[in-house]
This record gives C-alpha cells, sequence and structure tokens, in this order.
C-alpha cells in the first residue's frame, strides 16, 4: 500500500495532535484539582513553576536540533511529553505533579524551534508558507475539536472521563511522533556527519548573538508576541468588566478567532504568496495596531450595542491581521536562519514569545488595573513600532526570506554578519 505524500502526513500528525492537545488544555487545571484534591490556586501555582522548565529546554531544543536534525527533536519531544501525559493519573501530591508537569514543560520547550526548523528542512519558498498556513488552519481546527470532544466527555459526570482524557491525549503525541517519523528529510537539509561539523555550528548561540539583523527581527516580535494573548488573557476581563458584557460573549469571541483562521488562513496565504513577507507580516501587525486601537475607543462608547459590535469588527481585524502576521512571520524568521545553525536560530526567536507568554497574564492584568483604555493604547503604539521595524530590517534580510519566490542561496553566518558591520559604519 502507497503511503500518502510527506505534507498529507505532516498536516495529518498537526491535527492528531492539536486534538490531543484541544481535549486536555480546557481542563488542565480542573484535572489536578480533581486528582490531588489540592485547591485551584495551589495547583496553579505548582503548574507555572513547572512550565517554568520549558524555557530551559528551549536553548537545549536548539542545539539538539544542529546536531541531531529537527525531525528526531520533535519525534523526542511527542514521546517526552506523551510519557508526562501518562504519569498525570499517578500524581497525587504537589511534588509528583511538579515532576509530571515539569517532563512534560520540557517536551513543550523543545516543541517550537525544533518543528519550525523541521518545517524549513521539508518545504523552501512559497511552499513553506503554504504549509505553515495549512498547519495554522488544521491546527485551530483541531483544537476546537478537541475542546467540544473533551466537552461532550465531560458532561458524563465521572471522575474517570479525566484521566481517560489524559490517555488519550497522551495516545494522541505517541500517534503525531509515529506519523512524523515517517517523513523523509531533503539531504541538504540533513545535519552533517558529526566527523565532519561545519565551523559556523562550533561557534554555538555566539554566532546568533553577533547576528545583529536576526537579533533585531527577534526583539521586535516581543510587542506583538504580547498582543497575541489579548484574547486569552486580556480580553475576557476587558469584556466582561470594563465595558460589562455578558460572559457568555467571551466564548463567541474565541470562536470568531478560531473559526475564522480555520476557515480563511489558506485561501488568504495563496494570495498573499506574491508579496514580500516583510510587508505581509507589517501589515498584519499594522492591523493589531488598529484593533487595539479600537478596543481603547469602546470604552468611552455609552450605547452598549455599539459597543458589542465594535468589539467583534476589532476581533475580526484581529484574526485578519493574525493571518497575515502568524504564517508569513513563521516563514521570515525560519528562511533567515543559516540552515546549519538553524536550530539555535530558531531557539533564540521562540524566547520572544516564551517570555511574553509567560509575563502577559501578569503585565495585562496590572495595566488593565491601572487603566483599560491605557493598556490598549500602549499595545497599539508597540505593535505599530513592530510593523515599521519589520519593513526597515527588510534590505538587511537575505533575498529567499523576503520574497517567498526567491531563489534558495546559501549564506554563511560570517557573511550576515559582515554585512551588518557594514550596515552600521559611518
Amino acid at each position: 500500500m502507497r503511503r500518502p505524500p510527506a505534507r498529507v502526513r505532516y498536516m495529518a500528525g498537526m491535527v492528531i495532535d492539536a486534538t490531543g492537545s484541544g481535549m486536555y488544555l480546557p481542563l488542565s487545571l480542573l484535572f489536578f484539582h480533581h486528582v490531588t484534591g489540592l485547591p485551584i490556586a495551589r495547583v496553579g501555582v505548582v503548574m507555572s513553576a513547572a512550565a517554568l522548565l520549558s524555557l530551559v529546554s528551549n536553548p537545549v531544543a536548539g542545539v539538539l536540533v544542529d546536531r541531531f536534525g529537527a525531525r528526531a527533536v520533535v519525534v523526542g519531544g511527542y514521546l517526552v511529553r506523551a510519557a508526562g501525559f501518562a504519569v498525570y493519573p499517578l500524581v497525587h501530591s504537589p511534588v509528583a505533579m511538579f515532576l509530571a508537569v515539569g517532563l512534560v514543560a520540557l517536551g513543550d520547550g523543545s516543541y517550537p524551534p525544533s518543528i519550525q526548523s523541521f518545517v524549513a528542512a521539508i518545504a523552501r519558498g512559497a511552499d513553506r508558507d503554504r504549509l505553515l498556513a495549512a498547519q495554522r488552519s488544521l491546527r485551530n481546527a483541531g483544537l476546537g475539536a478537541g475542546g467540544l470532544i473533551a466537552g461532550a466527555a465531560l458532561g458524563l459526570g465521572s471522575d474517570g472521563v479525566y484521566r481517560g482524557i489524559v490517555l488519550v491525549s497522551a495516545g494522541a503525541f505517541v500517534a503525531a511522533a509515529l506519523i512524523l517519523r515517517t517523513i523523509p528529510v531533503p539531504r541538504a537539509d540533513a545535519p552533517p556527519p558529526a566527523t565532519a561539523a561545519a565551523t559556523p555550528r562550533t561557534g554555538g548561540y555566539r554566532l546568533v548573538l553577533r547576528d545583529r539583523t536576526f537579533l533585531v527581527l527577534t526583539l521586535q516580535n516581543v510587542p506583538t508576541a504580547f498582543g497575541y494573548m489579548v484574547l486569552s488573557v486580556a480580553l475576557p476581563v476587558y469584556v466582561t468588566q470594563a465595558l460589562s458584557a455578558p460572559e457568555s460573549l467571551v466564548g463567541v469571541v474565541y470562536a470568531v478567532n478560531t473559526v475564522g483562521i480555520a476557515l480563511f488562513q489558506m485561501p488568504v496565504t495563496r494570495r498573499l504568496i506574491r508579496y514580500r513577507r516583510t510587508r505581509t507580516a507589517a501589515t498584519g501587525a499594522a492591523l493589531f495596531s488598529v484593533s487595539f486601537a479600537a478596543f481603547a475607543v469602546l470604552a468611552g462608547v455609552p450605547a452598549q450595542p455599539v459597543q458589542l459590535a465594535g468589539v467583534f469588527a476589532a476581533t475580526a481585524l484581529f484574526t485578519l491581521g493574525e493571518m497575515l502576521h502568524g504564517a508569513p512571520l513563521s516563514a521570515l524568521v525560519s528562511s533567515a536562519a543559516p540552515e546549519e545553525t538553524r536550530g539555535r536560530y530558531m531557539a533564540v526567536y521562540q524566547f520572544s514569545w516564551a517570555i511574553p507568554i509567560a509575563l502577559a497574564p501578569a503585565v495585562l492584568t496590572a495595566l488593565l488595573g491601572l487603566s483599560p483604555t491605557a493598556m490598549w493604547l500602549l499595545l497599539a503604539g508597540c505593535v505599530g513600532c513592530s510593523a515599521l521595524t519589520l519593513v526597515r530590517l527588510e534590505p538587511r534580510l537575505p533575498a529567499q526570506a523576503v520574497h517567498p519566490r526567491a531563489p534558495a542561496l546559501p549564506e554563511r553566518a560570517e557573511s550576515r554578519e559582515e554585512h551588518d558591520r557594514e550596515t552600521v559604519a559611518p
């Protein structure tokens, strides 16, 4: 029997992964509350402390990707997470919970740099943009489907359902690992033999830190990463408290975003392939900025029907910005990284997501407490600066990174550093 094409297998793995994750994510706190009997607040503290381990595995994963290849690290990360989920039902104390969640966090931290490197290895040029767009679309669909399955299962009212969902999620990670393990990696992207290590790779993370263009590309993403977090952190509080809207509206607003991306991400990306990734991602960031400004204005609107219509309009604008920004920026970053050190480059870039994700709950809620309007305007201004930075970086980035259809040309890390020196020289 003939195997499905590699791209089909890749997307099948993503859907299985996302469905398993979608089943567990809505009940993560509730699961340990039921299993251990600990208060919800204490469960949250232990889970947050254990999740910090993902910041450790991120740079380690970058080194492993460059040494053993992205596919091996992706598969290994899936199996580590599956092992963690498999022992979740055995947890009965805070210490055991910390160790189990920490094991999953180690796998979680290895995922972003390894999966981005893997996509860069199996797809080039415009195909990379299409694959990333399809991944975003199908992962949103998978997360939504998993959430619906979990909701239906929890309706049975049995504690055994919690354990069953966790074990099914563990099985989903194993299945995704087995599927991705079958995807061939082109020889040009395979890691070089240990006996013939390339000179750029011996420099480790020092090479990345000397690449000022890539560091600026990474830093400009920090405000936008905070912007991505508003949907799950700031917007529910803002809508229900500052605008006095019903809590049920939060789920509807979230559905507008997830369903919109699931349905329209691929058609939008197909139309954007002809344009420069920098301009497309910058336009997406600009739309984020406009949507945040719209949310700020809504606080001063007295009529609630107008407020509610404005919430949906601003959320739709945010969703469009996410479709324009996410996939093109991911393709831009992975294409801007030299192949021989791509794992380390992706690990450094991932910190522009990991740190805002860790800090967003504290930072955004603190800003909401001071002034909701000021929070939205501050986000709008910072994300607008990110959009301008992307456009200004364009001449300093490799042509094959900026243009999806440009021919891929090898580029040494040393030449990138020399170009940076020439650019900033008086």
